[in-house]
């Protein structure tokens, strides 16, 4: 039978090793959003009022600006590169106020071990997005 401290230890090095490979995640799709905002930029594609979805799924304001990723308008990246998922908690007061959100650490991998949602490859979601932006230029509807 494995000792207490011994499960203690092993949990501890799962957990170095799940944080570690999160890590290198973050480090390998920080420069496929670099390249995104890059190119939103050069096409003069402006960045839009980012609002963020409530557990309760009011969409509500929030002080940013960027991209959305998807069509759910959950995930965006801002003018600096940064990742944002945008559901939150939010008190009642929330639709009246908006919310703050932070970023995150962005992911290669969209909705990973999800069932329901939008899920795959962030490079698909980038260039779905990049494309979501020119069409509605191309549309007049601005950026």
């Amino acid at each position: 039978m494995v000792e207490p401290n011994q499960r203690r230890a092993d949990a501890e090095k799962r957990r170095q090793l799940a944080a570690g490979a999160a890590e290198a995640e973050a480090r390998a799709a920080q420069p496929l959003l670099d390249a995104f905002v890059a190119d939103l930029a050069d096409r003069g594609l402006a960045p839009e009022p980012l609002q963020a979805t409530l557990l309760n799924g009011r969409r509500v304001k929030t002080p940013l600006v960027g991209w959305y990723l998807n069509k759910a308008g959950t995930l965006a990246v801002d003018p600096q590169a940064r990742y944002y998922m945008l559901v939150t908690a939010g008190s009642a007061l929330a639709r009246f106020t908006g919310v703050e959100v932070a970023p995150s650490a962005p992911t290669l991998v969209i909705g990973r071990g999800g069932r329901d949602g939008e899920t795959g490859d962030l490079t698909d979601f980038l260039a779905r997005a990049l494309e979501t932006y020119e069409s509605r230029r191309a549309a007049g509807g601005g950026a």
